[in-house]
């Protein structure tokens, strides 16, 4: 069992039946489902893309249309044609609120 920040997942992905923490040192595997991951994670920092990706606003380097890029080079996130509106707006609120 592992502790730490939220601040510290980069993103949250579902490999088939498995669900995989990434983090910025490490990934770990999760017992958990990613319903559950949507109730833990802050909802003003974490946004679910696609069913098989929540990613962190923290670590977006820049996204278009179809895909996230983050701040570990190796994980691109897909967003979803019908979730892109919402999440554009959500991550302008979450820029503007860093402000």
């Amino acid at each position: 069992m592992y502790s730490f920040p939220a601040s510290q997942i980069i993103a949250i992905e579902a490999q088939g039946r498995k669900v995989i923490v990434h983090t910025a040192r490490q990934d770990f595997d999760s017992i958990h489902n990613m319903d559950y991951w949507l109730e833990q994670l802050p909802k003003n920092s974490f946004f679910q893309t696609h069913r098989s990706f929540i990613v962190n606003f923290e670590h977006i380097v820049d996204f278009d249309h179809s895909t996230i890029h983050l701040s570990n080079q190796q994980i691109t996130a897909y967003l979803t044609r019908r979730k892109y509106s919402s999440f554009k707006n959500t991550y302008l609120l979450y820029l503007e609120s860093m402000r």
